[in-house]
C-alpha cells in the first residue's frame, strides 16, 4: 500500500510516489482489447517496441481532487481524453475509444481512492499511450499495436517553494518544440526543453523557461504563460505551435466569470517586459502561479512588485474553490467517480 505523508510531514517531490493500482489495456493491429485493473508494477516490454526506438508515445495529466464533503471529483476529465485521442492521431498511434479511455480513467481513480489526499494535494492522473509493434525496421511505419495505461499519483505542489513567485528565463533562440507537433502532449517535446531548461537553472537560478522564438511568446516549459490586470486576461491565441491547456481555458472562463476582458491573440516579447500587471502559469500540476521575475539578456526584469498579484491569488483560489467543491460547479467541470466514502 501507498504510504502518504502526514500533513505535519514534508510532502515528497510531485509525481514520486506511485499510487497501488494502474489500469491497463492494448491494441492489436489497432484494435484495442478491454481494460482491466491491476497492481502497480514493472511492464514487460519488448526491447524491439516502436516506442522505444521511434518516439511512438504520448500521455496526459489531469486531477481528481477529494472535496470537502469527502467525495472524490475528477476535474474536466473528458477535455483530457479528447486531447489525448488528438495526440494520438498526430503520432500516428491507434486512437483509443472515448469510451473505454473515459472508462480506464474512472477506474483508476476508484481503485486508488484510499490514497486520493484532501486539498491542496490531488490524486494526479497519467494516462499514457505507447506503440509496441516489436520491429526496428518500421521507422517509416507507424506501430498498429500499442499499450494503454491509466497510472496515479498522490501529490502537493508542483512547484516547489509553494506560494513564492516564479522565475522565468526568456528564450528567444529556441523554440518550445517542433511547430508541428506543438499540440501534442508527446514525452518528445518534453525532452526537447529538457537542455535549454537545465542550462538556465544552473545559470541563473530560475524555475522554467518561457519560449518565445524570435520575440513570439508560446508558453513555458510546463505551463501556459498569462498576463494580468485588474480589468484584463491577455495570453496568446491556441495554434499548432503549443500546448492547448485545459487550466488555461478554465482561469479563461473564471476571469470572464470575474468580469474580465480576455484576449487571445499573438503577444510580443516586448508587451510582456513592459506589462504593468501581473504574469502567471497555467497548468494541470501548476494549477495558477505567479511569476514574479523574467531574466532576459543577462537583465532581470521585475512583473508587477515581484511577487504573487491580487488578480492571479483570485483566479486561483476560484479555481481550487471548485475543485474542493466549496464554490458552485457552474461549468460543469466535476465528475464524481463511484465508491467515493464521504470523511
Amino acid at each position: 500500500m501507498t504510504t502518504l505523508p502526514t500533513s505535519t510531514a514534508k510532502a515528497p517531490p510531485f509525481g514520486t510516489v506511485p499510487a497501488p493500482s494502474m489500469v491497463v489495456a492494448e491494441a492489436v493491429r489497432g484494435s484495442f482489447g478491454p481494460a482491466r485493473t491491476e497492481p502497480m508494477g514493472t511492464l514487460a516490454i519488448h526491447p524491439f517496441a516502436h516506442a522505444l526506438h521511434y518516439g511512438s508515445a504520448c500521455f496526459e495529466g489531469l486531477k481528481a481532487h477529494r472535496g470537502v464533503d469527502g467525495t472524490v471529483r475528477l476535474f474536466r476529465y473528458q477535455r483530457h481524453v479528447a486531447r489525448m485521442r488528438r495526440t494520438a492521431e498526430l503520432l500516428h498511434l491507434p486512437v483509443p475509444p472515448e469510451a473505454l479511455l473515459a472508462g480506464m480513467i474512472r477506474d483508476a481513480v476508484a481503485a486508488n481512492l484510499e490514497v486520493a489526499p484532501a486539498s491542496p494535494g490531488a490524486l494526479y492522473l497519467r494516462p499514457l499511450l505507447l506503440g509496441t509493434d516489436p520491429n526496428i525496421g518500421a521507422a517509416a511505419a507507424p506501430s498498429a499495436d500499442a499499450l494503454l495505461l491509466v497510472l496515479a499519483s498522490p501529490v502537493g505542489d508542483y512547484f516547489a517553494g509553494g506560494d513564492r513567485a516564479l522565475r522565468l528565463k526568456v528564450e528567444t533562440d529556441i523554440p518550445r518544440t517542433t511547430p508541428a507537433f506543438g499540440e501534442a502532449k508527446a514525452g518528445a517535446n518534453y525532452v526537447l526543453a529538457l537542455g535549454v531548461t537545465r542550462q538556465a537553472r544552473a545559470a541563473h537560478g530560475v524555475d522554467q523557461v518561457l519560449f518565445a522564438p524570435d520575440g513570439d511568446v508560446q508558453e513555458a516549459g510546463a505551463a501556459n504563460f498569462l498576463l494580468l490586470s485588474e480589468d484584463r486576461l491577455v495570453t496568446r491565441n491556441l495554434d499548432g505551435s503549443f500546448l492547448h491547456g485545459v487550466t488555461r481555458d478554465s482561469v479563461l472562463q473564471l476571469a470572464r466569470d470575474a468580469s474580465l476582458e480576455v484576449e487571445e491573440r499573438p503577444v510580443r516579447l516586448e508587451e510582456v517586459l513592459a506589462w504593468p500587471g501581473e504574469a502567471a502559469l497555467a497548468g494541470t500540476a501548476a494549477v495558477l502561479a505567479g511569476v514574479g521575475e523574467l531574466v532576459h539578456e543577462g537583465r532581470t526584469h521585475t512583473i508587477g512588485d515581484g511577487t504573487v498579484g491580487p488578480v492571479t491569488r483570485r483566479l486561483r483560489e476560484a479555481l481550487l474553490a471548485i475543485q474542493r467543491a466549496e464554490a458552485e460547479d457552474r461549468h460543469g467541470w466535476l465528475t464524481p467517480v463511484d465508491g467515493t466514502e464521504p470523511a
